[in-house]
């Protein structure tokens, strides 16, 4: 019986500890990630299509993005995406993105 009690005591401070992770991330952060996982996803899309790196830049060339940095980030996660051999469905990608995303801005904090 006091093993029980133990398990219960460790896993609840254990969901404790990813709660308070997960309060840390900023908003800002969060849009990040989120912006990043649809941009990974969409680079996924067009490399998945046959669509020619040059021709994506082109196209990531012709957006309007609301932010400075947006043109850059979105030209090096297309780059990266269509270096990767991975035939992963956009929606993996865009997964795998955001929580990959999400674990480097708390591990930095």
């Amino acid at each position: 019986m006091r093993n029980v009690w133990v398990a219960l005591a460790s896993l609840s401070v254990a969901g404790l500890a990813v709660t308070a992770q997960a309060r840390e991330l900023m908003p800002n952060d969060r849009y990040m990630c989120s912006w990043g996982a649809g941009t990974a996803a969409r680079a996924q899309e067009l490399k998945l299509s046959g669509v020619s790196l040059y021709a994506a830049r082109q196209k990531i060339q012709a957006y309007k993005f609301s932010k400075p940095w947006m043109r850059m980030m979105a030209m090096g996660i297309t780059e990266q995406t269509y270096d990767s051999p991975t035939r992963f469905k956009p929606e993996a990608v865009r997964e795998s993105f955001y929580n990959d995303c999400v674990k480097y801005k708390l591990a930095r904090k």
